[in-house]
C-alpha cells in the first residue's frame, strides 16, 4: 500500500517493503498451516502442536515490533513520506494496528 500511495519511494525503501511483503505473507502461510491443523485435530490439539502454535505467535510478535520500528524509520527518514500527509496517516494507521496484535499476543503469551 505504501508503495502504491508513494510513487516517488526511495530505492532502498522500496526494496525493504518488498521484503516485508514477503516475510509477511511467509508467516501468514504458516499462521494457516497451522490453523489447518487446529480445525483437524478436533479440539484435541496435542502439547506440542500448542507450543508451535506459542513459538508462532512470539515470532509474529517480534515481527510486527521490527516492522513498527521501520514503519516509524519509513516517517523519519524518507523525504517522498515526510511530505506526503496521506502517507503518514497509513503508517500510523499500520502501526496501531500493529501495536492491537501486539497486544492481543502478550496476552496469549503471558498467560501461560
Amino acid at each position: 500500500m505504501i508503495r502504491e500511495l508513494v510513487r516517488n519511494l526511495e530505492q532502498k525503501y522500496v526494496e525493504a517493503l518488498q521484503g516485508w511483503e514477503k516475510a509477511f505473507s511467509e508467516a501468514h502461510h504458516r499462521v494457516i498451516r497451522y490453523i489447518d491443523s487446529v480445525n483437524r485435530s478436533n479440539g484435541q490439539v496435542s502439547q506440542a502442536l500448542y507450543q508451535d502454535i506459542l513459538q508462532l505467535t512470539q515470532f509474529c510478535l517480534q515481527q510486527s515490533e521490527q516492522f513498527i520500528r521501520f514503519c516509524r524509520t519509513l516517517m523519519e527518514a524518507s523525504e517522498p513520506i515526510s511530505t506526503n500527509p496521506t502517507a503518514k496517516v497509513v503508517l500510523n494507521h499500520i502501526i496501531v494496528e500493529s501495536e492491537y496484535f501486539i497486544g492481543v499476543a502478550q496476552t496469549i503469551l503471558y498467560q501461560q
